[in-house]
């Protein structure tokens, strides 16, 4: 029986950008599960299995309901000990709450400024009017205004990719010789990014990152570039 994923989408379905859904789906094909992917928009998420969470993704295993990204790969590495692991041991798992905490308090607020337009611009009326109120009502300012600071966002984003740049100037992996959550936890923040902003460049020519990232849209036979960039 295959485990059946909820995932946010605009008005593409085929296109599937959240961050946090990205890692669920990375995870999931990490421990080589069979999923049943389902879509969900934005206004429609109070509605996924009942209402068990406000966000998603969200997974059904059988009799199990999980939401959050990082409660659904802990979830998958107790609950299938015997696939490769998204952690490593208890060491990993403690590595990958640090990269949590800081893709979610450092990048993802670089990313939302580069891409916040262009989310918007990519959902359908209804929760393109769901998206623009909550949204604003939480930074206090109107999208326009944060999206005046894409080029600022974008000439300092190789500053704040200096600790990941660093880190995979000696390791091919985050998780070190081979990819872990803790990769795919930072690489749903640039496929965010990827799938809904055209025309974007966020790494220097050169850079590890971007050599990286490239490794991270190849694994499980390609299934990044499975949604091709923004264009």
């Amino acid at each position: 029986m295959s485990i059946v994923l909820h995932e946010l989408v605009g008005a593409d379905e085929t296109r599937p950008f959240s961050p946090h859904c990205w890692k669920a789906v990375m995870a999931l094909a990490h421990k080589g599960l069979p999923v049943e992917r389902k879509a969900v928009c934005f206004t429609k998420v109070p509605e996924v299995e009942g209402g068990v969470s406000k966000i998603v993704p969200v997974i059904r295993d059988g009799s199990q309901v999980i939401a959050d990204s990082f409660m659904i790969a802990a979830y998958l590495e107790q609950a299938y000990p015997d696939k490769p692991s998204l952690f490593g041991g208890d060491g990993g798992l403690a590595m990958a709450r640090f990269v949590e905490s800081w893709t979610n308090s450092v990048l993802h607020g670089a990313m939302r400024d580069i891409a916040l337009m262009d989310i918007h611009n990519a959902l359908a009326p209804a929760d393109q009017h769901y998206f623009r109120t909550s949204r604003e009502a939480r930074m206090g300012v109107t999208l326009e205004k944060v999206a005046e600071g894409r080029e600022a966002a974008l000439k300092a984003l190789p500053a704040t990719l200096m600790p990941l740049r660093l880190t995979l100037k000696s390791q091919p992996w985050i998780g070190g010789s081979s990819p872990l959550f803790a990769d795919y936890i930072v690489f749903g923040a640039f496929q965010w990014v990827r799938v809904t902003a055209a025309g974007v460049t966020l790494f220097e020519e050169g850079d590890p990152v971007a050599d990286w990232f490239e490794r991270c849209l190849d694994l499980h036979d390609g299934l990044g570039r499975s949604v091709p960039a923004a264009g």
